[in-house]
């Protein structure tokens, strides 16, 4: 294939990266359902064994459909940056079934026994879950603080030397709590550890954690990368190519959480409309927010596009716009909050986030149910939040719905 000039626009970059040749000149990358793929040669099985790209041999090992949606995301997470010598950067992504598959490769490749991961307060309750119920039987313990505390990581990391790796979430699930991605990023190397970022709810448009030399980034490309509901999977995202395609690559194939062709082609199709998307979501969640933040009904709003919300400097710092995600607490309570839930008549009961419609949860009777409540509490994660990813509808509608719920 000829060398393509450098694209400016990260929508052409979303729509042209994995436009890739293929045996039947299709315009899209097809769909390559198939478990195994024949060899000419005994020779060109050799070959392809011998190669540490394994895209043509077996599919838990690499599939056609995967690649054009790794080369896509990396091409994303990638746009505009360079490398340590100035050309542009280079990434290796990994596509996977699920989230909670690409963040298992990530921790079990890079860390053994004794080892101990040092993460923020406010996570997702499937991180949460892989931390204290799964990685700490092979012996690798978490440490969880406030990372918005440089003070705390700094101290946090010297007390401690078995944490070999830091993994952040920003923003964080479901409170919307930003981390200084840089800030923490300098300290962690000052002390040559490992960084890992889940950028899900900011997408590579509104964040480039790679900007501050991080190690990994982790989406679950279920969200706002797919957009539409359609498919599970995520994505593990590295900067160091040959420890992508070796060792990391080796975990992913062995503990065997591969993608499927469908899905990864529906991940292809979404990211085609990532920045239109994006852009709505941003629009109307703006709208939403300052809404509900005038409310008589509601008792506080956890978005950092509002100067109220505390992270709102370090949201501007390192993203492009707030981004869908917020969460608010009604004054009324848990029993206010249900019943704002049940009124509503377009918006969407459900978990889940970053589909074009908008989704409104619960967290502590959902997505953080099997977090323990005094941890919960801790964390900002209340008996009445409410957590809403907003879609890409007309905002009109969106805040009539809102409120004509929010008459209790």
């Amino acid at each position: 294939m000829k060398e393509q000039f450098p694209l400016t626009g990260i929508s052409s970059v979303a729509m042209h990266t994995c436009n890739t040749e293929n045996d039947a000149h299709a315009h899209i990358t097809p769909i390559y359902a198939t478990s195994t793929f024949v060899f000419d040669t005994a020779e060109q099985g050799m070959e392809r064994f011998k190669s540490i790209d394994k895209e043509k041999i077996y599919s838990r090992w690499g599939n056609p459909t995967f690649k054009a949606a790794e080369d896509t995301i990396a091409a994303l997470e990638a746009f505009g940056l360079q490398d340590d010598f100035g050309k542009p950067l280079q990434l290796k992504a990994l596509l996977h079934a699920s989230g909670q598959a690409a963040m298992t490769t990530l921790f079990m490749s890079n860390l053994k026994s004794g080892d101990t991961i040092l993460s923020h307060f406010s996570l997702y309750g499937g991180t949460y879950e892989l931390f204290h119920k799964v990685l700490e039987q092979t012996g690798i313990n978490t440490i969880i603080a406030d990372l918005r505390d440089l003070n705390i990581v700094e101290d946090t990391i010297k007390k401690n030397p078995s944490i070999k790796l830091v993994h952040i979430e920003t923003p964080a699930n479901p409170t919307i709590q930003c981390v200084d991605i840089e800030a923490v990023t300098k300290i962690a190397k000052q002390h040559q550890l490992i960084v890992s970022v889940d950028n899900t709810f900011a997408t590579p448009y509104l964040q480039q954690p790679f900007k501050y030399g991080v190690d990994f980034v982790f989406h679950s490309t279920t969200k706002f990368l797919n957009g539409h509901g359609t498919a599970i999977g995520g994505v593990l995202i590295g900067k160091d190519i040959d420890l992508m395609k070796t060792k990391v690559w080796k975990w992913h194939a062995l503990l065997g959480g591969n993608s499927n062709a469908f899905d990864a082609f529906l991940l292809s199709m979404g990211m085609k409309t990532l920045e239109l998307r994006m852009e709505r979501h941003c629009h109307n969640a703006m709208e939403v927010a300052s809404y509900l933040e005038a409310h008589d009904s509601v008792a506080q709003v956890n978005y950092t596009g509002l100067t109220s919300h505390p992270d709102y400097y370090i949201s501007m710092k390192q993203m492009k716009h707030p981004g869908a995600l917020m969460s608010f607490e009604l004054k009324g309570g848990l029993e206010a909050g249900k019943q704002f839930i049940d009124k509503l008549q377009m918006c969407v009961r459900a978990v889940s986030l970053g589909t074009v419609d908008t989704l409104i949860s619960h967290p502590a009777s959902m997505t953080h149910f099997s977090v323990p409540r005094e941890e919960r509490i801790k964390f900002g994660i209340t008996d009445g939040l409410i957590r809403v990813s907003v879609g890409i509808e007309n905002v009109a509608d969106i805040l009539n719905d809102f409120e004509q719920a929010l008459n209790l």
